[in-house]
């Protein structure tokens, strides 16, 4: 807050003003009080040579704006005196030849502040403190009634800063505490951070780098209190490099045998589809669905009936069919953790392929990863991603035996004409003519979605990305790559 002087009439006036009408009260105040009968002139002292006034003495000034009360000496006010002003300021301290100087305090009625500390001629300069009427304190150096120098000042709102102060304003290096708990501490330029500094959040989070009109700007690093890490370049507060969405690299379709486990790749692209190498942390988490319709070329299975205490809701993919959720496998017991097969596996090493030895039929149960996992320079790598069986509320529905309906046309496949409806495996029962399944070791064969969602908690600067979707075809053992079909009807293989 700029520090202002009371003239004559009662109004504020910026420092320059306040020069002026400082000089105007000097020519008031200096030299002996004037002979002439205007001014009251009251003496409890001793006249000296030439009629110079020493001691104690009140006098009030011609214009009645002013009146003295203390000390004298030669004829001018001098020692400990207290000067009011006809709206209710005033000043009590120092005196030196008719100046005030020294130690004293200043009251403005106006504004209701309150200085107490050093004088030069009239104005506050040197060490002092400022009391505003409107809550909060200065405590530091001043010149000519403004902060210059080192000081600490405290607003309204309770923000503290201590630090460097220039033509009133914070500038240089400096401190500062933010209501909200955040604290600051760099370089200021004119009230703004400005050039090298670093922000400590009340969340965790904190910035170092280069500032410009009081926001990230320049080359800066941020460790978000989500454990996501940006380092670059930062432009109005923005990261100019930073990830906008999720890739899963491979195939538009992805074909895997039954039983079989994958490596999913997962890169964090820029608007430009460079990967955003500036960025680690962000938290990924895989999970998978099935197709809720399945089609006949692929599957045996219709559509799976799930129980009502479930609730799953459909989801919408961009593959044109919704998906309902679907569980990849968990880990057998005394196999590997989630997290620890969620490792990253390097360039070189072999997939995962083909069923685990040592188990018996039927009781299939392969490790799987943990669903989550951190990027590190802007890439991601789930290994060992595997479908685990239907789970329990999830009853598969077979497609009839002897029924014929007008096949369906996959994604970049022409089967024309009509598709056969899959017999319902051996073990099967049907209720009311529709055949369902026995529980299942392992997924049955069939559209699948695999999708990555970004789960950083929280958010990363307040910005969740979109989640990737990867259409996954899991094939009939033996069928190597090309869709399953019923052997009722190898004509569907045209």
């Amino acid at each position: 807050m700029r520090l202002l002087m009371e003239t004559s009439s009662g109004k504020m006036a910026s420092a320059s003003e306040g020069r002026a009408t400082t000089c105007r009260l000097r020519r008031e105040l200096l030299g002996r009080p004037p002979r002439d009968g205007n001014g009251r002139l009251h003496y409890r002292a001793s006249v000296g040579k030439g009629g110079r006034r020493t001691g104690y003495g009140v006098y009030v000034y011609p214009n009645s704006f002013f009146r003295y009360e203390g000390e004298w000496r030669g004829g001018k006010k001098h020692g400990r005196g207290k000067l009011l002003f006809k709206d209710g300021s005033y000043y009590e301290g120092d005196f030196v030849d008719g100046e005030i100087t020294g130690e004293g305090c200043q009251h403005w009625a106006l504004t209701g502040n309150t200085y107490t500390g050093q004088f030069v001629l009239g104005e506050p300069q040197g060490h002092g403190v400022m009391k505003y009427q409107a809550g909060g304190h200065y405590e530091g150096e001043l010149f000519h009634g403004l902060r210059e120098g080192h000081g600490c000042l405290v607003d309204a709102d309770g923000q503290v800063y201590w630090g460097s102060f220039h033509d009133n304003k914070r500038h240089g290096q400096g401190r500062m505490i933010f209501r909200n708990g955040d604290e600051y501490e760099g370089n200021w330029v004119r009230d703004q951070r400005q050039g090298h500094g670093m922000l400590r959040l009340v969340d965790g989070s904190t910035y170092e780098g280069q500032w410009h009109s009081g926001v990230f700007s320049g080359q800066g690093s941020m460790a978000h209190c989500s454990g996501v890490i940006y380092r670059g370049m930062w432009i109005n507060g923005h990261p100019m490099a930073q990830a906008t969405r999720i890739v899963i690299l491979g195939p538009e379709v992805m074909d895997t045998a039954q039983g079989s486990s994958l490596t999913l790749t997962v890169q964090l692209q820029r608007d430009n589809g460079e990967v955003a190498t500036s960025e680690d942390g962000r938290e990924l988490e895989i999970s998978a669905g099935v197709r809720y319709v399945q089609l006949p070329a692929y599957s045996e299975v219709s559509f799976f009936r799930v129980d009502d205490g479930l609730g799953q809701t459909p989801i919408q993919t961009p593959f044109g069919f919704q998906c309902i959720s679907y569980p990849l496998s968990s880990p057998e017991s005394g196999g590997p953790e989630p997290r620890a097969a969620l490792e990253s596996a390097s360039a070189d090493s072999p997939f995962p392929e083909g069923d685990p030895g040592g188990l018996p039929a039927g009781r299939h149960e392969p490790s799987c990863p943990g669903n989550r996992r951190r990027a590190e320079q802007g890439c991601v790598q789930f290994s060992d991603v595997r479908l685990g069986p239907p789970p329990p509320g999830y009853h598969a529905v077979l497609f009839l035996e002897g029924l014929r309906e007008v096949g369906s046309r996959p994604r970049g496949q022409d089967h024309g004409g009509t598709m056969p409806i899959a017999q319902g495996p051996p073990g099967g029962s049907r209720l009311d003519g529709v055949a369902t399944a026995e529980p299942a070791a392992e997924a049955f064969p069939g559209e699948y979605v695999l999708m990555i969602r970004d789960v950083t908690t929280p958010p990363f600067l307040g910005h969740t990305l979109p989640t990737a979707f990867k259409h996954l075809r899991v094939l009939a053992r033996g069928a190597g790559q090309q869709p399953h079909v019923p052997r009722e009807d190898p004509k569907a293989l045209s």
